[in-house]
Parts: C-alpha cells; sequence; structure tokens
C-alpha cells in the first residue's frame, strides 16, 4: 500500500476494463488519478469511487478522437493537482469498427484507427512531457496489443495503430530516459467488454482463446493487468524503460490465434 502515495496519474478510458481496472489499482496505492473518459456516466462512476479506495478521481470528458481534447485532458489534470507523474494511454474505440479482410480496410477507417490508437497517444505524451521533463520524474505506460504482435488477422488497422505506439514508445524511452522518465508498454489478455461481446458473438471461438492459453483463461483488468501497471508507474521500475511486458497468461510465447468468421 502507498507505492503511488500523492503522485498524479492520468488514465485514458478509465470509464471500464483495464483502465478502469488500472485507476482503482492506483488508487489503493494512493494516487490521484484524472479519469479521461468519452462515456460521462462511467467515467465518473469511477472518478467518485476512488476515494474510497484510498486515492483522489478526477473526471475528465476526453474524446481521444480528438486530439485537442487529448491535450486539454492532460492540461486539465496537471492544473488541477499542479502537475502529472504518471500518463496511461489505455483508451481505445474497439467496437467502432468490425473485423474485415485489408481489402476492405479503407483509408476512413485507416485514418480513424491512426488517430485514435497512435496520434491520441503521441499527443498526450508530447503534452505530458515538459512537466515531467521539469521535474526529473514521469511514468508512461502504454497499453499495446497481442493482435500486433501475433499478426492477428482481420484487424490490421488497429495493429497497425498499435504497433506504431510500442515503436514510438521504444523511442521516447530512448530520448527521455535522461529526463528520468520512463516508458513502458503492456500487451494484455484480458477479459474486457470486447471479449465479452465476442463471446456472446463467436462462443467457440471465444473458447479456443481462453484454451490455446497456456494457463487457460482470460486475465481479470483489475487483478491481473493493473497490479502490473502499478509497477511501472511506481519507483520499483526505475532502471526499466522501453520494455513490452506481455500480461496475458503466457498467450504470446507461440501465438494465440485470431480467426474471427467473418462474411
Amino acid at each position: 500500500m502507498g507505492m503511488l502515495k500523492n503522485r498524479v496519474a492520468m488514465v485514458t478510458g478509465a470509464g471500464a476494463g483495464i483502465g478502469r481496472g488500472i485507476a482503482r489499482a492506483f488508487a489503493r496505492e494512493g494516487a490521484r488519478v484524472a479519469v479521461a473518459e468519452f462515456d460521462e456516466a462511467s467515467g465518473r462512476e469511477v472518478a467518485d469511487e476512488l476515494a474510497a479506495l484510498g486515492g483522489e478521481g478526477l473526471f475528465i470528458a476526453t474524446d481521444i478522437m480528438d486530439l485537442d481534447s487529448v491535450r486539454a485532458a492532460v492540461a486539465k489534470t496537471q492544473a488541477h493537482w499542479g502537475g502529472m507523474d504518471i500518463l496511461v494511454n489505455n483508451a481505445y474505440p474497439t467496437m467502432k469498427h468490425l473485423p474485415a479482410p485489408i481489402e476492405q480496410v479503407d483509408e476512413r477507417r485507416l485514418q480513424d484507427s491512426m488517430t485514435a490508437g497512435f496520434l491520441a497517444v503521441t499527443a498526450a505524451m508530447q503534452a505530458a512531457f515538459p512537466a515531467m521533463q521539469k521535474k526529473g520524474y514521469g511514468r508512461i505506460v502504454n497499453i499495446c496489443s497481442l493482435n500486433g504482435v501475433n499478426a492477428h488477422k482481420h484487424t490490421a488497422d488497429y495493429n497497425s495503430a498499435k504497433e506504431a505506439v510500442r515503436a514510438y514508445t521504444r523511442t521516447a524511452a530512448v530520448e527521455w530516459a535522461p529526463h528520468g522518465i520512463t516508458a513502458n508498454i503492456i500487451c494484455p489478455g484480458a477479459a474486457t467488454t470486447p471479449f465479452k461481446v465476442l463471446s456472446e458473438l463467436m462462443p467457440e471461438m471465444a473458447e479456443n482463446l481462453k484454451k490455446t492459453s497456456p494457463m487457460g483463461y482470460m486475465g481479470d483488468p483489475e487483478k491481473h493487468i493493473a497490479p502490473v501497471a502499478v509497477f511501472l508507474a511506481s519507483e520499483m521500475s526505475t532502471y526499466m524503460t522501453g520494455n513490452t511486458l506481455f500480461v496475458d497468461g503466457g498467450g504470446h510465447i507461440n501465438g494465440v490465434p485470431w480467426s474471427p468468421d467473418i462474411e
């Protein structure tokens, strides 16, 4: 308890799933957490529940499809608490586009995915940098995906955006290390809302995904993914940067298959 006491964090997409789990875990460690969320109802709900966990919460309406909104969220976080120590880029509108083969991925879809999945991350990181540089301390945790690492079918636009984030994060790790800023990546395997939707639409495929993971199940966002984010956000990971951590029950070892039956 208290590994993040008085640290200021902003978590995008913290209204549900992995983002919510991370926000709650940060609060348990004493952090002040800005819940940067598009959905006001879920965002406010999460922000309101953080005080009871030992931290503080602040809801900030944020649209990752609008880069000015992302930059404003960073500014509001810094203004409210006088700075920012931790940035977690997690938000992505997963259900905006259904799986599709490459030949059906048009320019508009590519632009949407790169804006939400890559440009929103770069905007947040650049906006957070000056305050972190001045303080000589910063922790950046970017949530990426096994989809890109394993080149899963029918999600080429998403895969590309997430792999772009990995490259950008590694470069930031090199450039910003002299300023006391670390930048790391988590590729999770978790039972998030999209996975639950997939389980309803394609139950056989969802079961196969779980069976092909060495541990045989999908992780819980708060129980299994969030603790790793806490570690990367804390001083325990001071000598660690530019890494990709696969928090997926071992699914990355042989490559968990992703082959949705699409029409």
